[in-house]
């Protein structure tokens, strides 16, 4: 369904995986990659959004490398330039809101939710909504002042690597009195949302209700 594109970011280019709706319009959504890289599972959540109705844009962050080794991906997660992946989020934000029209949407998985998180706090309220699926980084430092857009927070149950910053996060957002909804799903592991994971990782009820709920999120808020 999509293709791949380059648009302007840090002074160069970027590429990404461009997903468009069959009407050719739509509201925007940046999907940001799991530390896997830019791969086909990334590039099926933007085609899927695209199936809803909006464009989607998932910016490769790694440019080029992908992995399948859970090694090599914390190494890439840990070596990943946060001031180059922050100016590559904004250079995918602007290109999308130039072609929609509008305020877009960031939604990330893992280190993408984290970085969903980053980039609505970096975007100068061209960011309309936010989802982060269990996000974390331990490079990440968010600059909550400057958030605007509603945040819906996707957790699992047990994910000892993300939970004990979720206190933290609701109550920043809370103090800035930024429209937000947390939702822990019952049962479930880090990168529950995963279709390319075995289950028990990978929770088919509850991928479906997040799923359901992020395109509600989506829908009102953008």
């Amino acid at each position: 369904m999509g293709e791949m594109v380059t648009f302007p970011a840090n002074g160069g280019t970027c590429s990404g995986y461009l997903a468009k709706p069959a009407s050719g319009s739509g509201k925007g959504v940046v999907v940001i990659q799991e530390w896997w890289g830019l791969n086909d599972n990334i590039k099926g959540i933007a085609d899927r959004f695209a199936a809803e109705g909006f464009v989607a844009l998932a910016p490769d962050l790694y440019h080029g490398v992908v992995t399948k080794e859970p090694d090599e991906a914390g190494k890439l997660l840990m070596a990943l330039n946060i001031q180059r992946a922050e100016a590559d989020l904004k250079g995918a934000v602007a290109y999308l809101k130039e072609m929609t029209g509008g305020p877009v949407g960031t939604v990330g998985f893992c280190m993408g939710g984290a970085l969903s998180l980053f980039a609505a706090c970096n975007s100068d309220g061209d960011v309309g909504a936010c989802v982060d699926f269990y996000g974390g980084h331990p490079a990440v430092k968010y600059n909550w002042d400057n958030l605007t857009a509603p945040v819906l927070g996707i957790w699992a149950e047990h994910d000892d690597f993300v939970n004990p910053n979720i206190p933290t996060y609701k109550a920043e957002l809370e103090k800035r009195n930024i429209p937000h909804e947390f939702i822990t799903y019952p049962g479930t592991q880090h990168a529950f949302f995963n279709d390319e994971q075995p289950e028990p990782q990978y929770n088919p009820a509850a991928a479906k209700d997040a799923w359901e709920k992020t395109l509600a999120w989506f829908r009102k808020y953008l």
